[in-house]
């Protein structure tokens, strides 16, 4: 008689949020289905974020946030029915840590999170390397909004876009009307960084999973598409990296003589120009975009033009030209602004009393840390702050960087 199978085992990554389960495994990892968390070699990395295989920890997936809060909100007294809570602008990664970081904590106090997409739990980095691994857009989200707002117990105000913060009054104004708060926390993330030479109608800017969504839809799947991509950085090069797999012809410019020459070394670049020999990408370095505009001899396709004269022709492009962050929120609150809202370096507090800053938005020193690992630790710090809590000071360290180019990655 055969023995029966242990339960299969789920482990979550403390950095970025992704679970492990023991029954699927990590193909991308080299662990196959049924590969207990115990047998994975020591040196293994998280293949979403990079962190070590230490800072994951067992998970039991349960509702009991929700179940308390709503417990919690039902004894409450009247005065407390009317308490504004905590109002989060934001859905992505940040914001959905924060609002897991307060319940987790209180039980009972009122959180609104604002959106202006439609707030599903998605991780961002898989949008470059999704069609290499088949995954439809479709599938990316690993839970909706409607869901997460259920499980946490938050109101969730989706296709909201918040406009204005009053300081003064503690409100938050929103195309839907004015919210009050008590505590305001931004994480609205940054936004695809645009030059006047890359109009908007004729490129993509690929910054959430609505716009990939769209771009996927627009590209198809019947037949392979000439892809431009201005940017050879992290995202242009996982993204052409991803297309290119996928058997489009991919073209990648960059002002820089070699790809991701921020990140990696002279023989480094080497090494990832020659893994895409075999693929149809073609590297143009020492190039400067000058004009996009639709091509006189074939209106389908669009033209690009380089200082230098070169020219380029695409079925799409995509401009992957780094980030920046919005200012009209922190603006209109009149908070200090240094590369992005100026925060504490250990409480995340902003300048203006009652307001938190966490994740893409944040600066400090002036210096910005746009990655996974980091959040999570910003949350609990904020949390921390808010609720009047003990908790660890946060402080930016230096974490693994994991650049998914899947023919040949690096883990910096």
């Amino acid at each position: 008689m055969s023995m029966p199978v242990a339960a299969w085992n789920l482990f979550i990554c403390k950095a970025c949020g992704l679970i492990y389960d023991e029954e699927k495994g990590d193909a991308d990892s080299g662990l196959a289905a049924g590969t207990r968390f115990a047998d994975i070699p020591e040196d293994w990395a998280c293949p979403l974020c990079g962190v070590g295989k230490a800072d994951f920890e067992p998970y039991v997936m349960e509702e009991a946030p929700a179940r308390e809060a709503r417990r919690g909100a039902s004894a409450r007294p009247s005065s407390a029915r009317r308490d504004a809570g905590t109002v989060i602008v934001g859905a992505g990664r940040a914001g959905w840590q924060m609002a897991q970081s307060l319940r987790a904590r209180d039980p009972a106090m009122p959180i609104t999170l604002v959106t202006s997409c439609n707030g599903d739990v998605y991780d961002k980095p898989m949008l470059s390397v999704a069609m290499a691994r088949r995954m439809a857009p479709a599938g990316l989200a690993r839970e909706s909004g409607e869901a997460a707002a259920r499980r946490l117990g938050v109101r969730l105000l989706a296709q909201t876009r918040a406009l204005r913060i009053l300081p003064q009054s503690r409100q938050l104004r929103t195309n839907r009307g004015a919210l009050r708060y008590r505590h305001l926390v931004l994480a609205h993330g940054a936004e695809a960084r645009r030059l006047p030479q890359l109009p908007p109608a004729l490129c993509w800017h690929i910054n959430h999973l609505s716009a990939y969504a769209a771009f996927r839809a627009a590209l198809g799947e019947e037949q392979p598409r000439r892809v431009a991509i201005v940017g050879a950085g992290l995202i242009g090069c996982e993204l052409a990296n991803d297309l290119a797999l996928a058997g489009h012809q991919v073209t990648l410019l960059d002002v820089a003589q070699r790809p991701l020459a921020s990140c990696l070394d002279e023989e480094q670049s080497r090494r990832l120009l020659g893994a895409w020999a075999g693929l149809p990408l073609a590297f143009a370095g020492g190039v400067q975009v000058e004009s996009v505009t639709i091509d006189e001899r074939e209106e389908a396709l669009k033209r690009i033009t380089t200082a230098c004269g070169q020219v380029f022709r695409a079925d799409h492009i995509i401009v992957a030209a780094g980030l920046q962050t919005p200012n009209r929120l922190a603006l209109s609150a009149g908070l200090e602004w240094n590369n992005g809202i100026a925060v504490r370096p250990h409480s995340l507090a902003t300048s203006v009393e009652g307001i938190h800053a966490l994740g893409d938005c944040i600066a400090i020193n002036g210096q910005v840390s746009r990655f996974i690992e980091p959040i999570a630790r910003q949350a609990q710090t904020v949390a921390a702050s808010i609720l009047g809590q003990a908790a660890e000071p946060y402080e930016q360290v230096r974490v693994p960087l994991r650049i998914k180019t899947g023919s040949l990655p690096f883990t910096l």
